[in-house]
């Protein structure tokens, strides 16, 4: 077993020039869903026990220690898949005291489990901690979780993508002590209009965000707004509004943490446009948008896989 302390930055500098053609071997050798070798980092999903994928269930479960992202990860979750697990809440502590108590339990033979919220990839900060590990000689991997984006807008039964009202989707977050003002670039996103902006870590700033918005001469003051605090929680709540009055309902509700914002026609669910997929082409033909002429079922087929991604709007 190693002991001591880490450097753990010099495992994330070690990996800072790779490149595109850089990959690690193991990208090819494994899948997502696959259980692999070392700490899987696990994305415990927006709260409810319920959204826990099945990968990630059968690793927690069988746990003797559970690196956690405190009060972000529901205690009926804990409760729930960790009863015999020892817990360990990640607030407070650094990397220099994290990856050496991951690394010393995954040498004795214990089995490790590091637990995010939502999905690692959207705002995790995973990979430094992975990266660290590495180093350390313990090889860790992710298993994909549900993100609170999503369970928003499973609460608020409407989709991200809409035909006809939203083409994009932007996962962002507001300026603060991680994000410089020139790096906001939510107003940007809105101001397309056709974009449903998912507005991560940010219920603190929600009244300065609408204001910074209304300053903006491209963005509709009465532009939906819908804040989901707690998506799929017990306590789940779900306030609506515009640019121009979301602040000050947020902020008489005494929302401050774990809410997600969701910026667009796309909240409500409302005047969207039929499918491609589920309208003429189901039919046996495609209307074409451009001119009104109508394409054969034969000449359709070979768009297939762009209509139905396509069709998810």
């Amino acid at each position: 077993m190693t002991d001591g302390p880490t450097d753990s930055q010099a495992g994330i500098d070690a990996v800072g020039d790779r490149t595109g053609g850089e990959l690690d071997p193991r990208v090819r050798e494994h899948t997502a869903g696959e259980e692999q070798e070392g700490i899987p980092f696990i994305g415990a999903g927006p709260g409810d026990p319920g959204l826990l994928t099945v990968r990630g269930k059968e690793l927690v479960d069988d746990a003797d220690l559970v690196v956690h992202a405190g009060s972000l990860v529901s205690s009926a979750l804990l409760e729930e898949h960790c009863a015999d697990a020892e817990l360990v809440n990640s607030v407070g502590k650094d990397l220099e005291e994290l990856v050496p108590l991951m690394r010393d339990a995954h040498e004795s033979g214990r089995t490790v489990v590091r637990l995010h919220s939502g999905d690692p990839a959207v705002y995790g900060a995973a990979l430094e901690q992975i990266d660290a590990l590495e180093r350390e000689g313990v090889p860790a991997y992710v298993v994909p979780g549900v993100t609170s984006s999503f369970a928003a807008a499973a609460t608020l039964r409407t989709q991200l993508t809409l035909n006809g009202v939203a083409n994009h989707v932007a996962f962002t977050r507001p300026r603060g002590k991680t994000l410089d003002a020139e790096d906001d670039h939510v107003a940007e996103f809105v101001e397309m209009g056709d974009v449903t902006t998912c507005i991560y870590l940010g219920t603190h700033a929600v009244s300065d965000t609408m204001d910074r918005l209304l300053d903006r001469d491209g963005v509709d003051p009465d532009t939906p707004v819908a804040v989901v605090y707690h998506a799929s929680w017990d306590d789940e709540d779900v306030i609506t509004g515009t640019i121009a009055d979301i602040g000050e309902k947020v902020e008489a509700a005494g929302y401050r943490a774990s809410a997600m914002v969701l910026i667009g026609e796309a909240a409500t669910g409302a005047g969207y446009d039929r499918s491609y997929l589920y309208g003429d082409w189901a039919n046996g033909g495609t209307a074409d948008a451009d001119n009104g002429e109508t394409m054969d079922a034969a000449d359709a087929a070979s768009d297939t896989e762009t209509t139905e991604t396509e069709a998810d709007d």
